[in-house]
């Protein structure tokens, strides 16, 4: 029987957005061992009411603990906003989001208190990352965006394209006019996008990215209560779907820049 350290850590997200979360914790981790559910089958979350997204959230969160995981990174942002502190209540492991450590890093990097958020239409319309970061700085100014075909051109792979720089602009005009100086990448998605998004936004706009500063806040709980794996044989990751896994397969490549090897897909 596996020690409670070196049981798994696992990660769902309403489709593939996540894999950037993956890819941070990887690269900062090398030793952990991943359990990956993207719910493919009823993405996206950012259009669906808030009691679906909690509903979606616990099916997630059921999955992952049929995979003995010894705690769950929610990668999504929209239920981060919706069902995080519901899912810390009801689950025993340790639960963290994308939203808190995101702020927190904006704070930080903020010289005017002047901050962005760009997310999907039901992260912005949660206001999570504006009460989440007027806790922490009072006085700052919090503009948000929805920017709900980011996503689409992300898995389209077009993350350079002159389409994709044309709705940058239009997207983030008016953050520009009112003079942010961070802008939060309020989806897991949107990393990809950093190249064009800093090209528009300019260099003295610090761009952060939710998915560094989670893999941090993962390491941190790790070594606070004494779960870093202790087995030293590579880890073995494992990638679920509730939906389309060679369609997931072929986009994870963009995420990732590497082939996975299997894809299960599962039923709730």
């Amino acid at each position: 029987m596996l020690q409670e350290c070196d049981r798994p850590i696992g990660v769902f997200d309403s489709g593939i957005g996540g894999l950037t979360v993956v890819q941070e914790i990887t690269r900062l981790l090398p030793n952990e061992q991943i359990v990956y559910f993207g719910d493919t089958a009823r993405v996206p979350y950012g259009t669906k009411s808030k009691e679906s997204v909690i509903r979606f959230s616990r099916d997630n969160m059921n999955v992952l603990l049929r995979h003995n995981v010894k705690m769950v990174v929610v990668a999504c942002n929209t239920s981060t906003s919706w069902a995080l502190n519901i899912l810390k209540r009801e689950y025993a492991i340790p639960v963290i989001g994308v939203i808190e450590p995101g702020s927190r890093r904006a704070v930080a990097a903020t010289r005017r208190k002047r901050i962005g958020v760009i997310a999907t239409p039901s992260t912005v319309n949660s206001r999570k990352y504006e009460e989440t970061i007027l806790r922490m700085a009072r006085g700052a100014k919090v503009f948000q965006k929805a920017c709900p075909l980011f996503v689409p051109l992300v898995e389209e792979g077009w993350q350079e394209h002159r389409v994709t720089e044309a709705v940058a602009m239009e997207y983030l005009a008016a953050m520009k006019k009112n003079g942010v100086d961070t802008l939060i990448l309020g989806c897991t998605h949107y990393p990809l996008l950093k190249t064009v998004l800093q090209k528009v936004m300019g260099r003295g706009v610090t761009l952060v990215d939710s998915a560094v500063e989670t893999a941090h806040e993962v390491q941190n709980l790790l070594e606070k209560q004494k779960l870093m794996r202790q087995n030293q044989h590579p880890p073995k990751h494992q990638f679920l779907v509730s939906d389309e896994p060679e369609h997931f397969r072929v986009v994870a490549k963009r995420f990732l820049g590497h082939d996975l090897p299997h894809v299960q897909r599962v039923v709730f």
